[in-house]
């Protein structure tokens, strides 16, 4: 098959995937396979090539950054459960201030959420927010808003969050990990910036009926004290600093063309796979104990939480491949010359994509999977390619599946009950507020693409 009649079958493919887990609730790994198999049989590709194609695409990720993902899961791991997050967010509280708790709550956010999930860094930092609400006397929903977006931003722009992995090991850029971080981070300013901005404009707004009793009674140093003996500031940030440094290292490295035992030695140390296991050695610096409770059933949670991010990575792989196995490459250097596939503008086609799948099906991991396994192909044939690019669209994607966070998504619960908001005011809260941080990443990669491209 080739021209727009495949197209239309690789469109076809995506509804499926949507209309599968969306509505039948099958999950994304086995909605992702099927349609790989259906679009390499009704394509005309031989049999033989399917299941290479398959095997090949799966396969071939996850000896990418399978290994990445896993350790990136264990340190998330460790720092919940030791209290290392907490940690991290009250000493973020201490810099900023108790007079400016928005800005803190949305720091924190977006410092937690790059090893630890959003909907997990949410549930831990939760009651602090809610003590700290009382404590300056500013509504629960502000601080509700600020935390979520924080969060969010880095969940879905920053590695070594296993979204923005995937899309890289998707697009073949993996080896630029280190400037897609740089340029995450950078992104991430003004995506955490809005959230703030909506925070403070709309959470005073916003009144929750259990405010002021209940659970939202406790004093700050209370909620503090009830935490334990948390580790120190060094130990708590040492798991996430240190690997992005040591990647960053690597990616100065490269760039210089320093030679010799000392730039060998930072290039293996800032290999994704060895940063992160450095990570995770001083992650088991945190542990209360040394005990079969933390060394196995600690890493046994995240051998747990990892499952599913991999399952549904190595899929989206396998259905890359197989898209990249048909003609669609063909079809697609046929416009090579139209302005819409060319330059900045042609961002503007896997925000969309990303964004169609987040507000169908809910999950932003699936979304920046399944787009940057429908990209990948179209990448060379438009002259897309090196460090700096290959992290736009990395960006352009995680743009996409931040719009829209609503009630097919379970960081949207996360988000409406541990804040007590009813659904009307988790709409006007955190749907719109995601809505936002979606247009001003989009905004600002296209801004960046025009300045470094």
């Amino acid at each position: 098959m080739e021209g727009l009649g495949l197209v239309l079958l690789i469109t076809a493919g995506v509804l499926f995937v949507i209309f599968a887990t969306a509505k039948l609730k099958l999950h994304p790994f086995l909605s992702l396979i099927i349609a790989s198999f259906g679009i390499g049989i009704f394509a005309g590709l031989p049999l033989a090539v399917v299941v290479e194609s398959v095997n090949t695409g799966f396969g071939g990720l996850m000896g990418g950054i399978g290994l990445v993902i896993i350790f990136g899961t264990f340190i998330g791991v460790i720092l919940e459960k030791s209290g290392a997050a907490l940690r991290m967010a009250e000493v973020v509280l201490r810099v900023i201030g108790e007079k400016r708790p928005q800005l803190a709550m949305s720091l924190i956010g977006a410092i937690v959420s790059i090893p630890v999930f959003c909907d997990s860094g949410y549930v831990i930092i939760s009651s602090l927010k809610k003590a700290l609400a009382k404590k300056a006397n500013v509504t629960v929903a502000s601080m509700a808003i600020a935390l979520s977006t924080g969060l969010f931003a880095t969940h879905t722009l920053v590695p070594p969050t296993p979204g923005p992995v995937a899309a890289a090991a998707n697009i073949g850029a993996e080896s630029y990990l280190g400037t897609i971080i740089l340029i995450g981070l950078i992104v991430a300013i003004p995506v955490v910036a809005i959230g703030y901005f909506w925070a403070r404009k709309v959470g005073p707004t916003i009144h929750i009926k259990e405010e002021g009793s209940g659970s939202f009674a406790d004093d700050y140093e209370n909620i503090v004290a009830g935490f334990g003996e948390m580790p120190s500031a060094f130990k708590s940030f040492a798991p996430i600093l240190i690997p992005i440094l040591l990647i960053g290292m690597s990616s100065v490295t490269t760039f210089a063309g320093w030679e010799g035992l000392v730039a060998d030695i930072f290039l293996f140390m800032g290999a994704p796979v060895v940063a992160l296991l450095i990570g995770l050695l001083f992650a088991f610096l945190l542990l209360p104990s040394y005990d079969e409770e933390t060394l196995t059933g600690w890493i046994t949670l995240g051998i747990k939480e990892a499952a599913p991010i991999l399952l549904i990575t190595g899929a989206g792989g396998a259905f890359g491949t197989v898209i990249k196995a048909t003609a669609v490459a063909d079809f697609i250097q046929s416009f090579g010359d139209s302005a819409f596939f060319t330059g900045a503008l042609f961002l503007l086609i896997p925000f969309l994509i990303a964004a169609a799948l987040k507000t169908a099906q809910g999950s932003s991991t699936a979304a920046i999977v399944i787009t940057s396994s429908l990209v990948a192909p179209l990448l060379l044939e438009v002259g897309i390619e090196g460090a700096i690019p290959l992290a736009l669209v990395v960006m352009a994607i995680g743009a996409g599946a931040m719009v829209v966070s609503h009630v097919n998504d379970s960081y949207f619960w996360v988000v409406k009950e541990f804040s007590g908001m009813s659904v009307t005011q988790a709409y006007k809260a955190q749907t719109a507020a995601t809505l936002l941080q979606g247009i001003v990443a989009i905004s600002v990669t296209l801004i960046l693409w025009m300045i470094l491209v």
